[in-house]
């Protein structure tokens, strides 16, 4: 809701509810936009929206709730203030897709509660949707899609949309299926209408359909409908019998979910955290912070193999940390570059032409951050022995940082592992020991060529 329509209106509906008046408050309300009608309800306490449950039937806050995300918690307890038998009208009244996102949110045995009391066809309808795993095309599509025959003309095309279009999630897109039920087609709105109503569907539709399989991934279906710019896109069996439709919206959460997802990958925390308590919130950093731990200590017992080089060369102990901390971000910088090569697998270059890339990549940047560092170095300490070491340091880091970068969530996804999983902190830890490593171990090599 915007900030001018949540003071001047949101008090003014509150009075409304609160007082009694259900005609004025239904006439305002329902000139909000439903998106405006869900932040309306979920700033309310629970008292208010009892009284709200009052107002508005089951079939009208279910259009309320098919827009509006909510965490597992609040859904739960939402749905838990409603009495069970208008709880699970509003589910049934629910676009089929969004009941089952729901649903899913849920306990079994509230789910199972719920499916019993509602109407037995809206029930069957959730219960198809329900058995499909977690993120395909099965578990976010929706059968409330308009199709019809080849056969028939578009004029009783035209008669069959209107009814059906009241029921439908979408009616941009019409589809055409046999008396088997299989996708032989599909026709436009814009095409019903500027065609000759006497004209048959099968000579107007196009036979050429885009559509996905019931157990693609969710993210393939988003790709798909990126590539094509489509608000919906048909989800059919592995026969091509048509099972439902996955719209826009949907796809605008999974990508929004995935975008979370990497994200929380590339960070080593979920990032959807932000309204937990505390404890919860230290719960799940931990496992990843107590794992680079133990790795941030085979860097601190590898400076400590190295610590009678320190000892004569003291000075080689204050760029510890630039070589590591410019690996770690050039590991970083490569992660990310991989991980989005991944989500969106436009690259079609083989596995070695990559790694040749990424090897290149890395020679380059490598380069010219040592040729820098070399001469700031020199100049600084009038040594430019010294500045060499330090730049063919940084130079052999940042390459085998960048290869790591790249090379670690490349062979996560052959292993059928979330590349994301490769967070940018498990790379920068990483990038630490190889640093380390190589650092001293060229120092050594040229000790006796930079100290006097």
């Amino acid at each position: 809701m915007s900030e001018e329509m949540n003071e001047n209106v949101t008090p003014f509906l509150l009075e409304e509810l609160m007082n009694g008046d259900m005609k004025t408050f239904r006439d305002i309300f329902f000139e909000l936009h439903t998106y405006e009608q869900g932040e309306f309800y979920l700033s309310l306490t629970t008292e208010e929206r009892q009284q709200l449950y009052r107002y508005l039937s089951p079939k009208e806050l279910a259009d309320l709730f098919d827009g509006i995300e909510e965490e597992q918690e609040d859904v739960e307890q939402l749905l838990k203030e409603m009495d069970s038998g208008y709880a699970a009208d509003m589910l049934a009244y629910m676009f089929t897709d969004n009941a089952v996102d729901t649903l899913n949110q849920l306990d079994k045995k509230d789910v199972a509660m719920y499916l019993s009391i509602m109407d037995p066809e809206s029930a069957k309808e959730i219960k198809n949707l329900l058995h499909y795993e977690d993120d395909t095309a099965g578990s976010i599509m929706t059968t409330e899609y308009v199709a019809i025959a080849a056969d028939q003309t578009i004029k009783s095309a035209m008669s069959y949309l209107k009814e059906a279009a009241v029921d439908a999630e979408i009616i941009y897109y019409i589809f055409v299926v046999d008396e088997n039920g299989y996708l032989v087609g599909v026709i436009s709105l814009r095409d019903l209408i500027v065609n000759d109503d006497q004209s048959l569907i099968r000579d107007v539709m196009s036979e050429r359909v885009i559509s996905v399989k019931v157990g693609d991934d969710q993210e393939d279906v988003a790709n798909t409908m990126r590539d094509y710019d489509f608000l919906a896109v048909p989800v059919t069996d592995y026969k091509n019998r048509m099972l439902g439709i996955v719209t826009v919206d949907d796809i605008i959460d999974v990508i929004d979910e995935e975008a979370t997802s990497d994200y929380s990958g590339l960070a080593g925390v979920d990032v959807d955290e932000v309204a937990e308590n505390p404890l919860h919130a230290a719960t799940k950093r931990l496992p990843w912070l107590i794992t680079l731990l133990f790795l941030g200590m085979s860097t601190a017992t590898l400076i400590g193999h190295y610590e009678a080089l320190v000892s004569e060369a003291s000075i080689l102990a204050v760029f510890i940390s630039l070589i590591t901390g410019t690996a770690g971000n050039a590991g970083t910088q490569s992660l990310a570059v991989a991980v989005r090569r991944l989500a969106v697998q436009e690259d079609d270059r083989s596995f070695l032409r990559l790694i040749m890339s990424e090897l290149i990549t890395g020679l380059i940047t490598g380069l010219v951050t040592g040729i820098t560092i070399m001469l700031i170095v020199g100049i600084w300490k009038h040594n430019f022995m010294l500045g060499f070491v330090i730049g063919m340091a940084m130079l052999c880091a940042i390459t085998v940082a960048n290869l790591a970068g790249s090379l670690i969530p490349m062979l996560m996804d052959k292993l059928g592992f979330d590349p994301a999983v490769a967070s940018g902190p498990f790379i920068t830890t990483l990038s630490d020991l190889t640093s380390v490593l190589i650092y001293f171990s060229i120092a050594s090599m040229f000790m006796g060529y930079f100290i006097g």
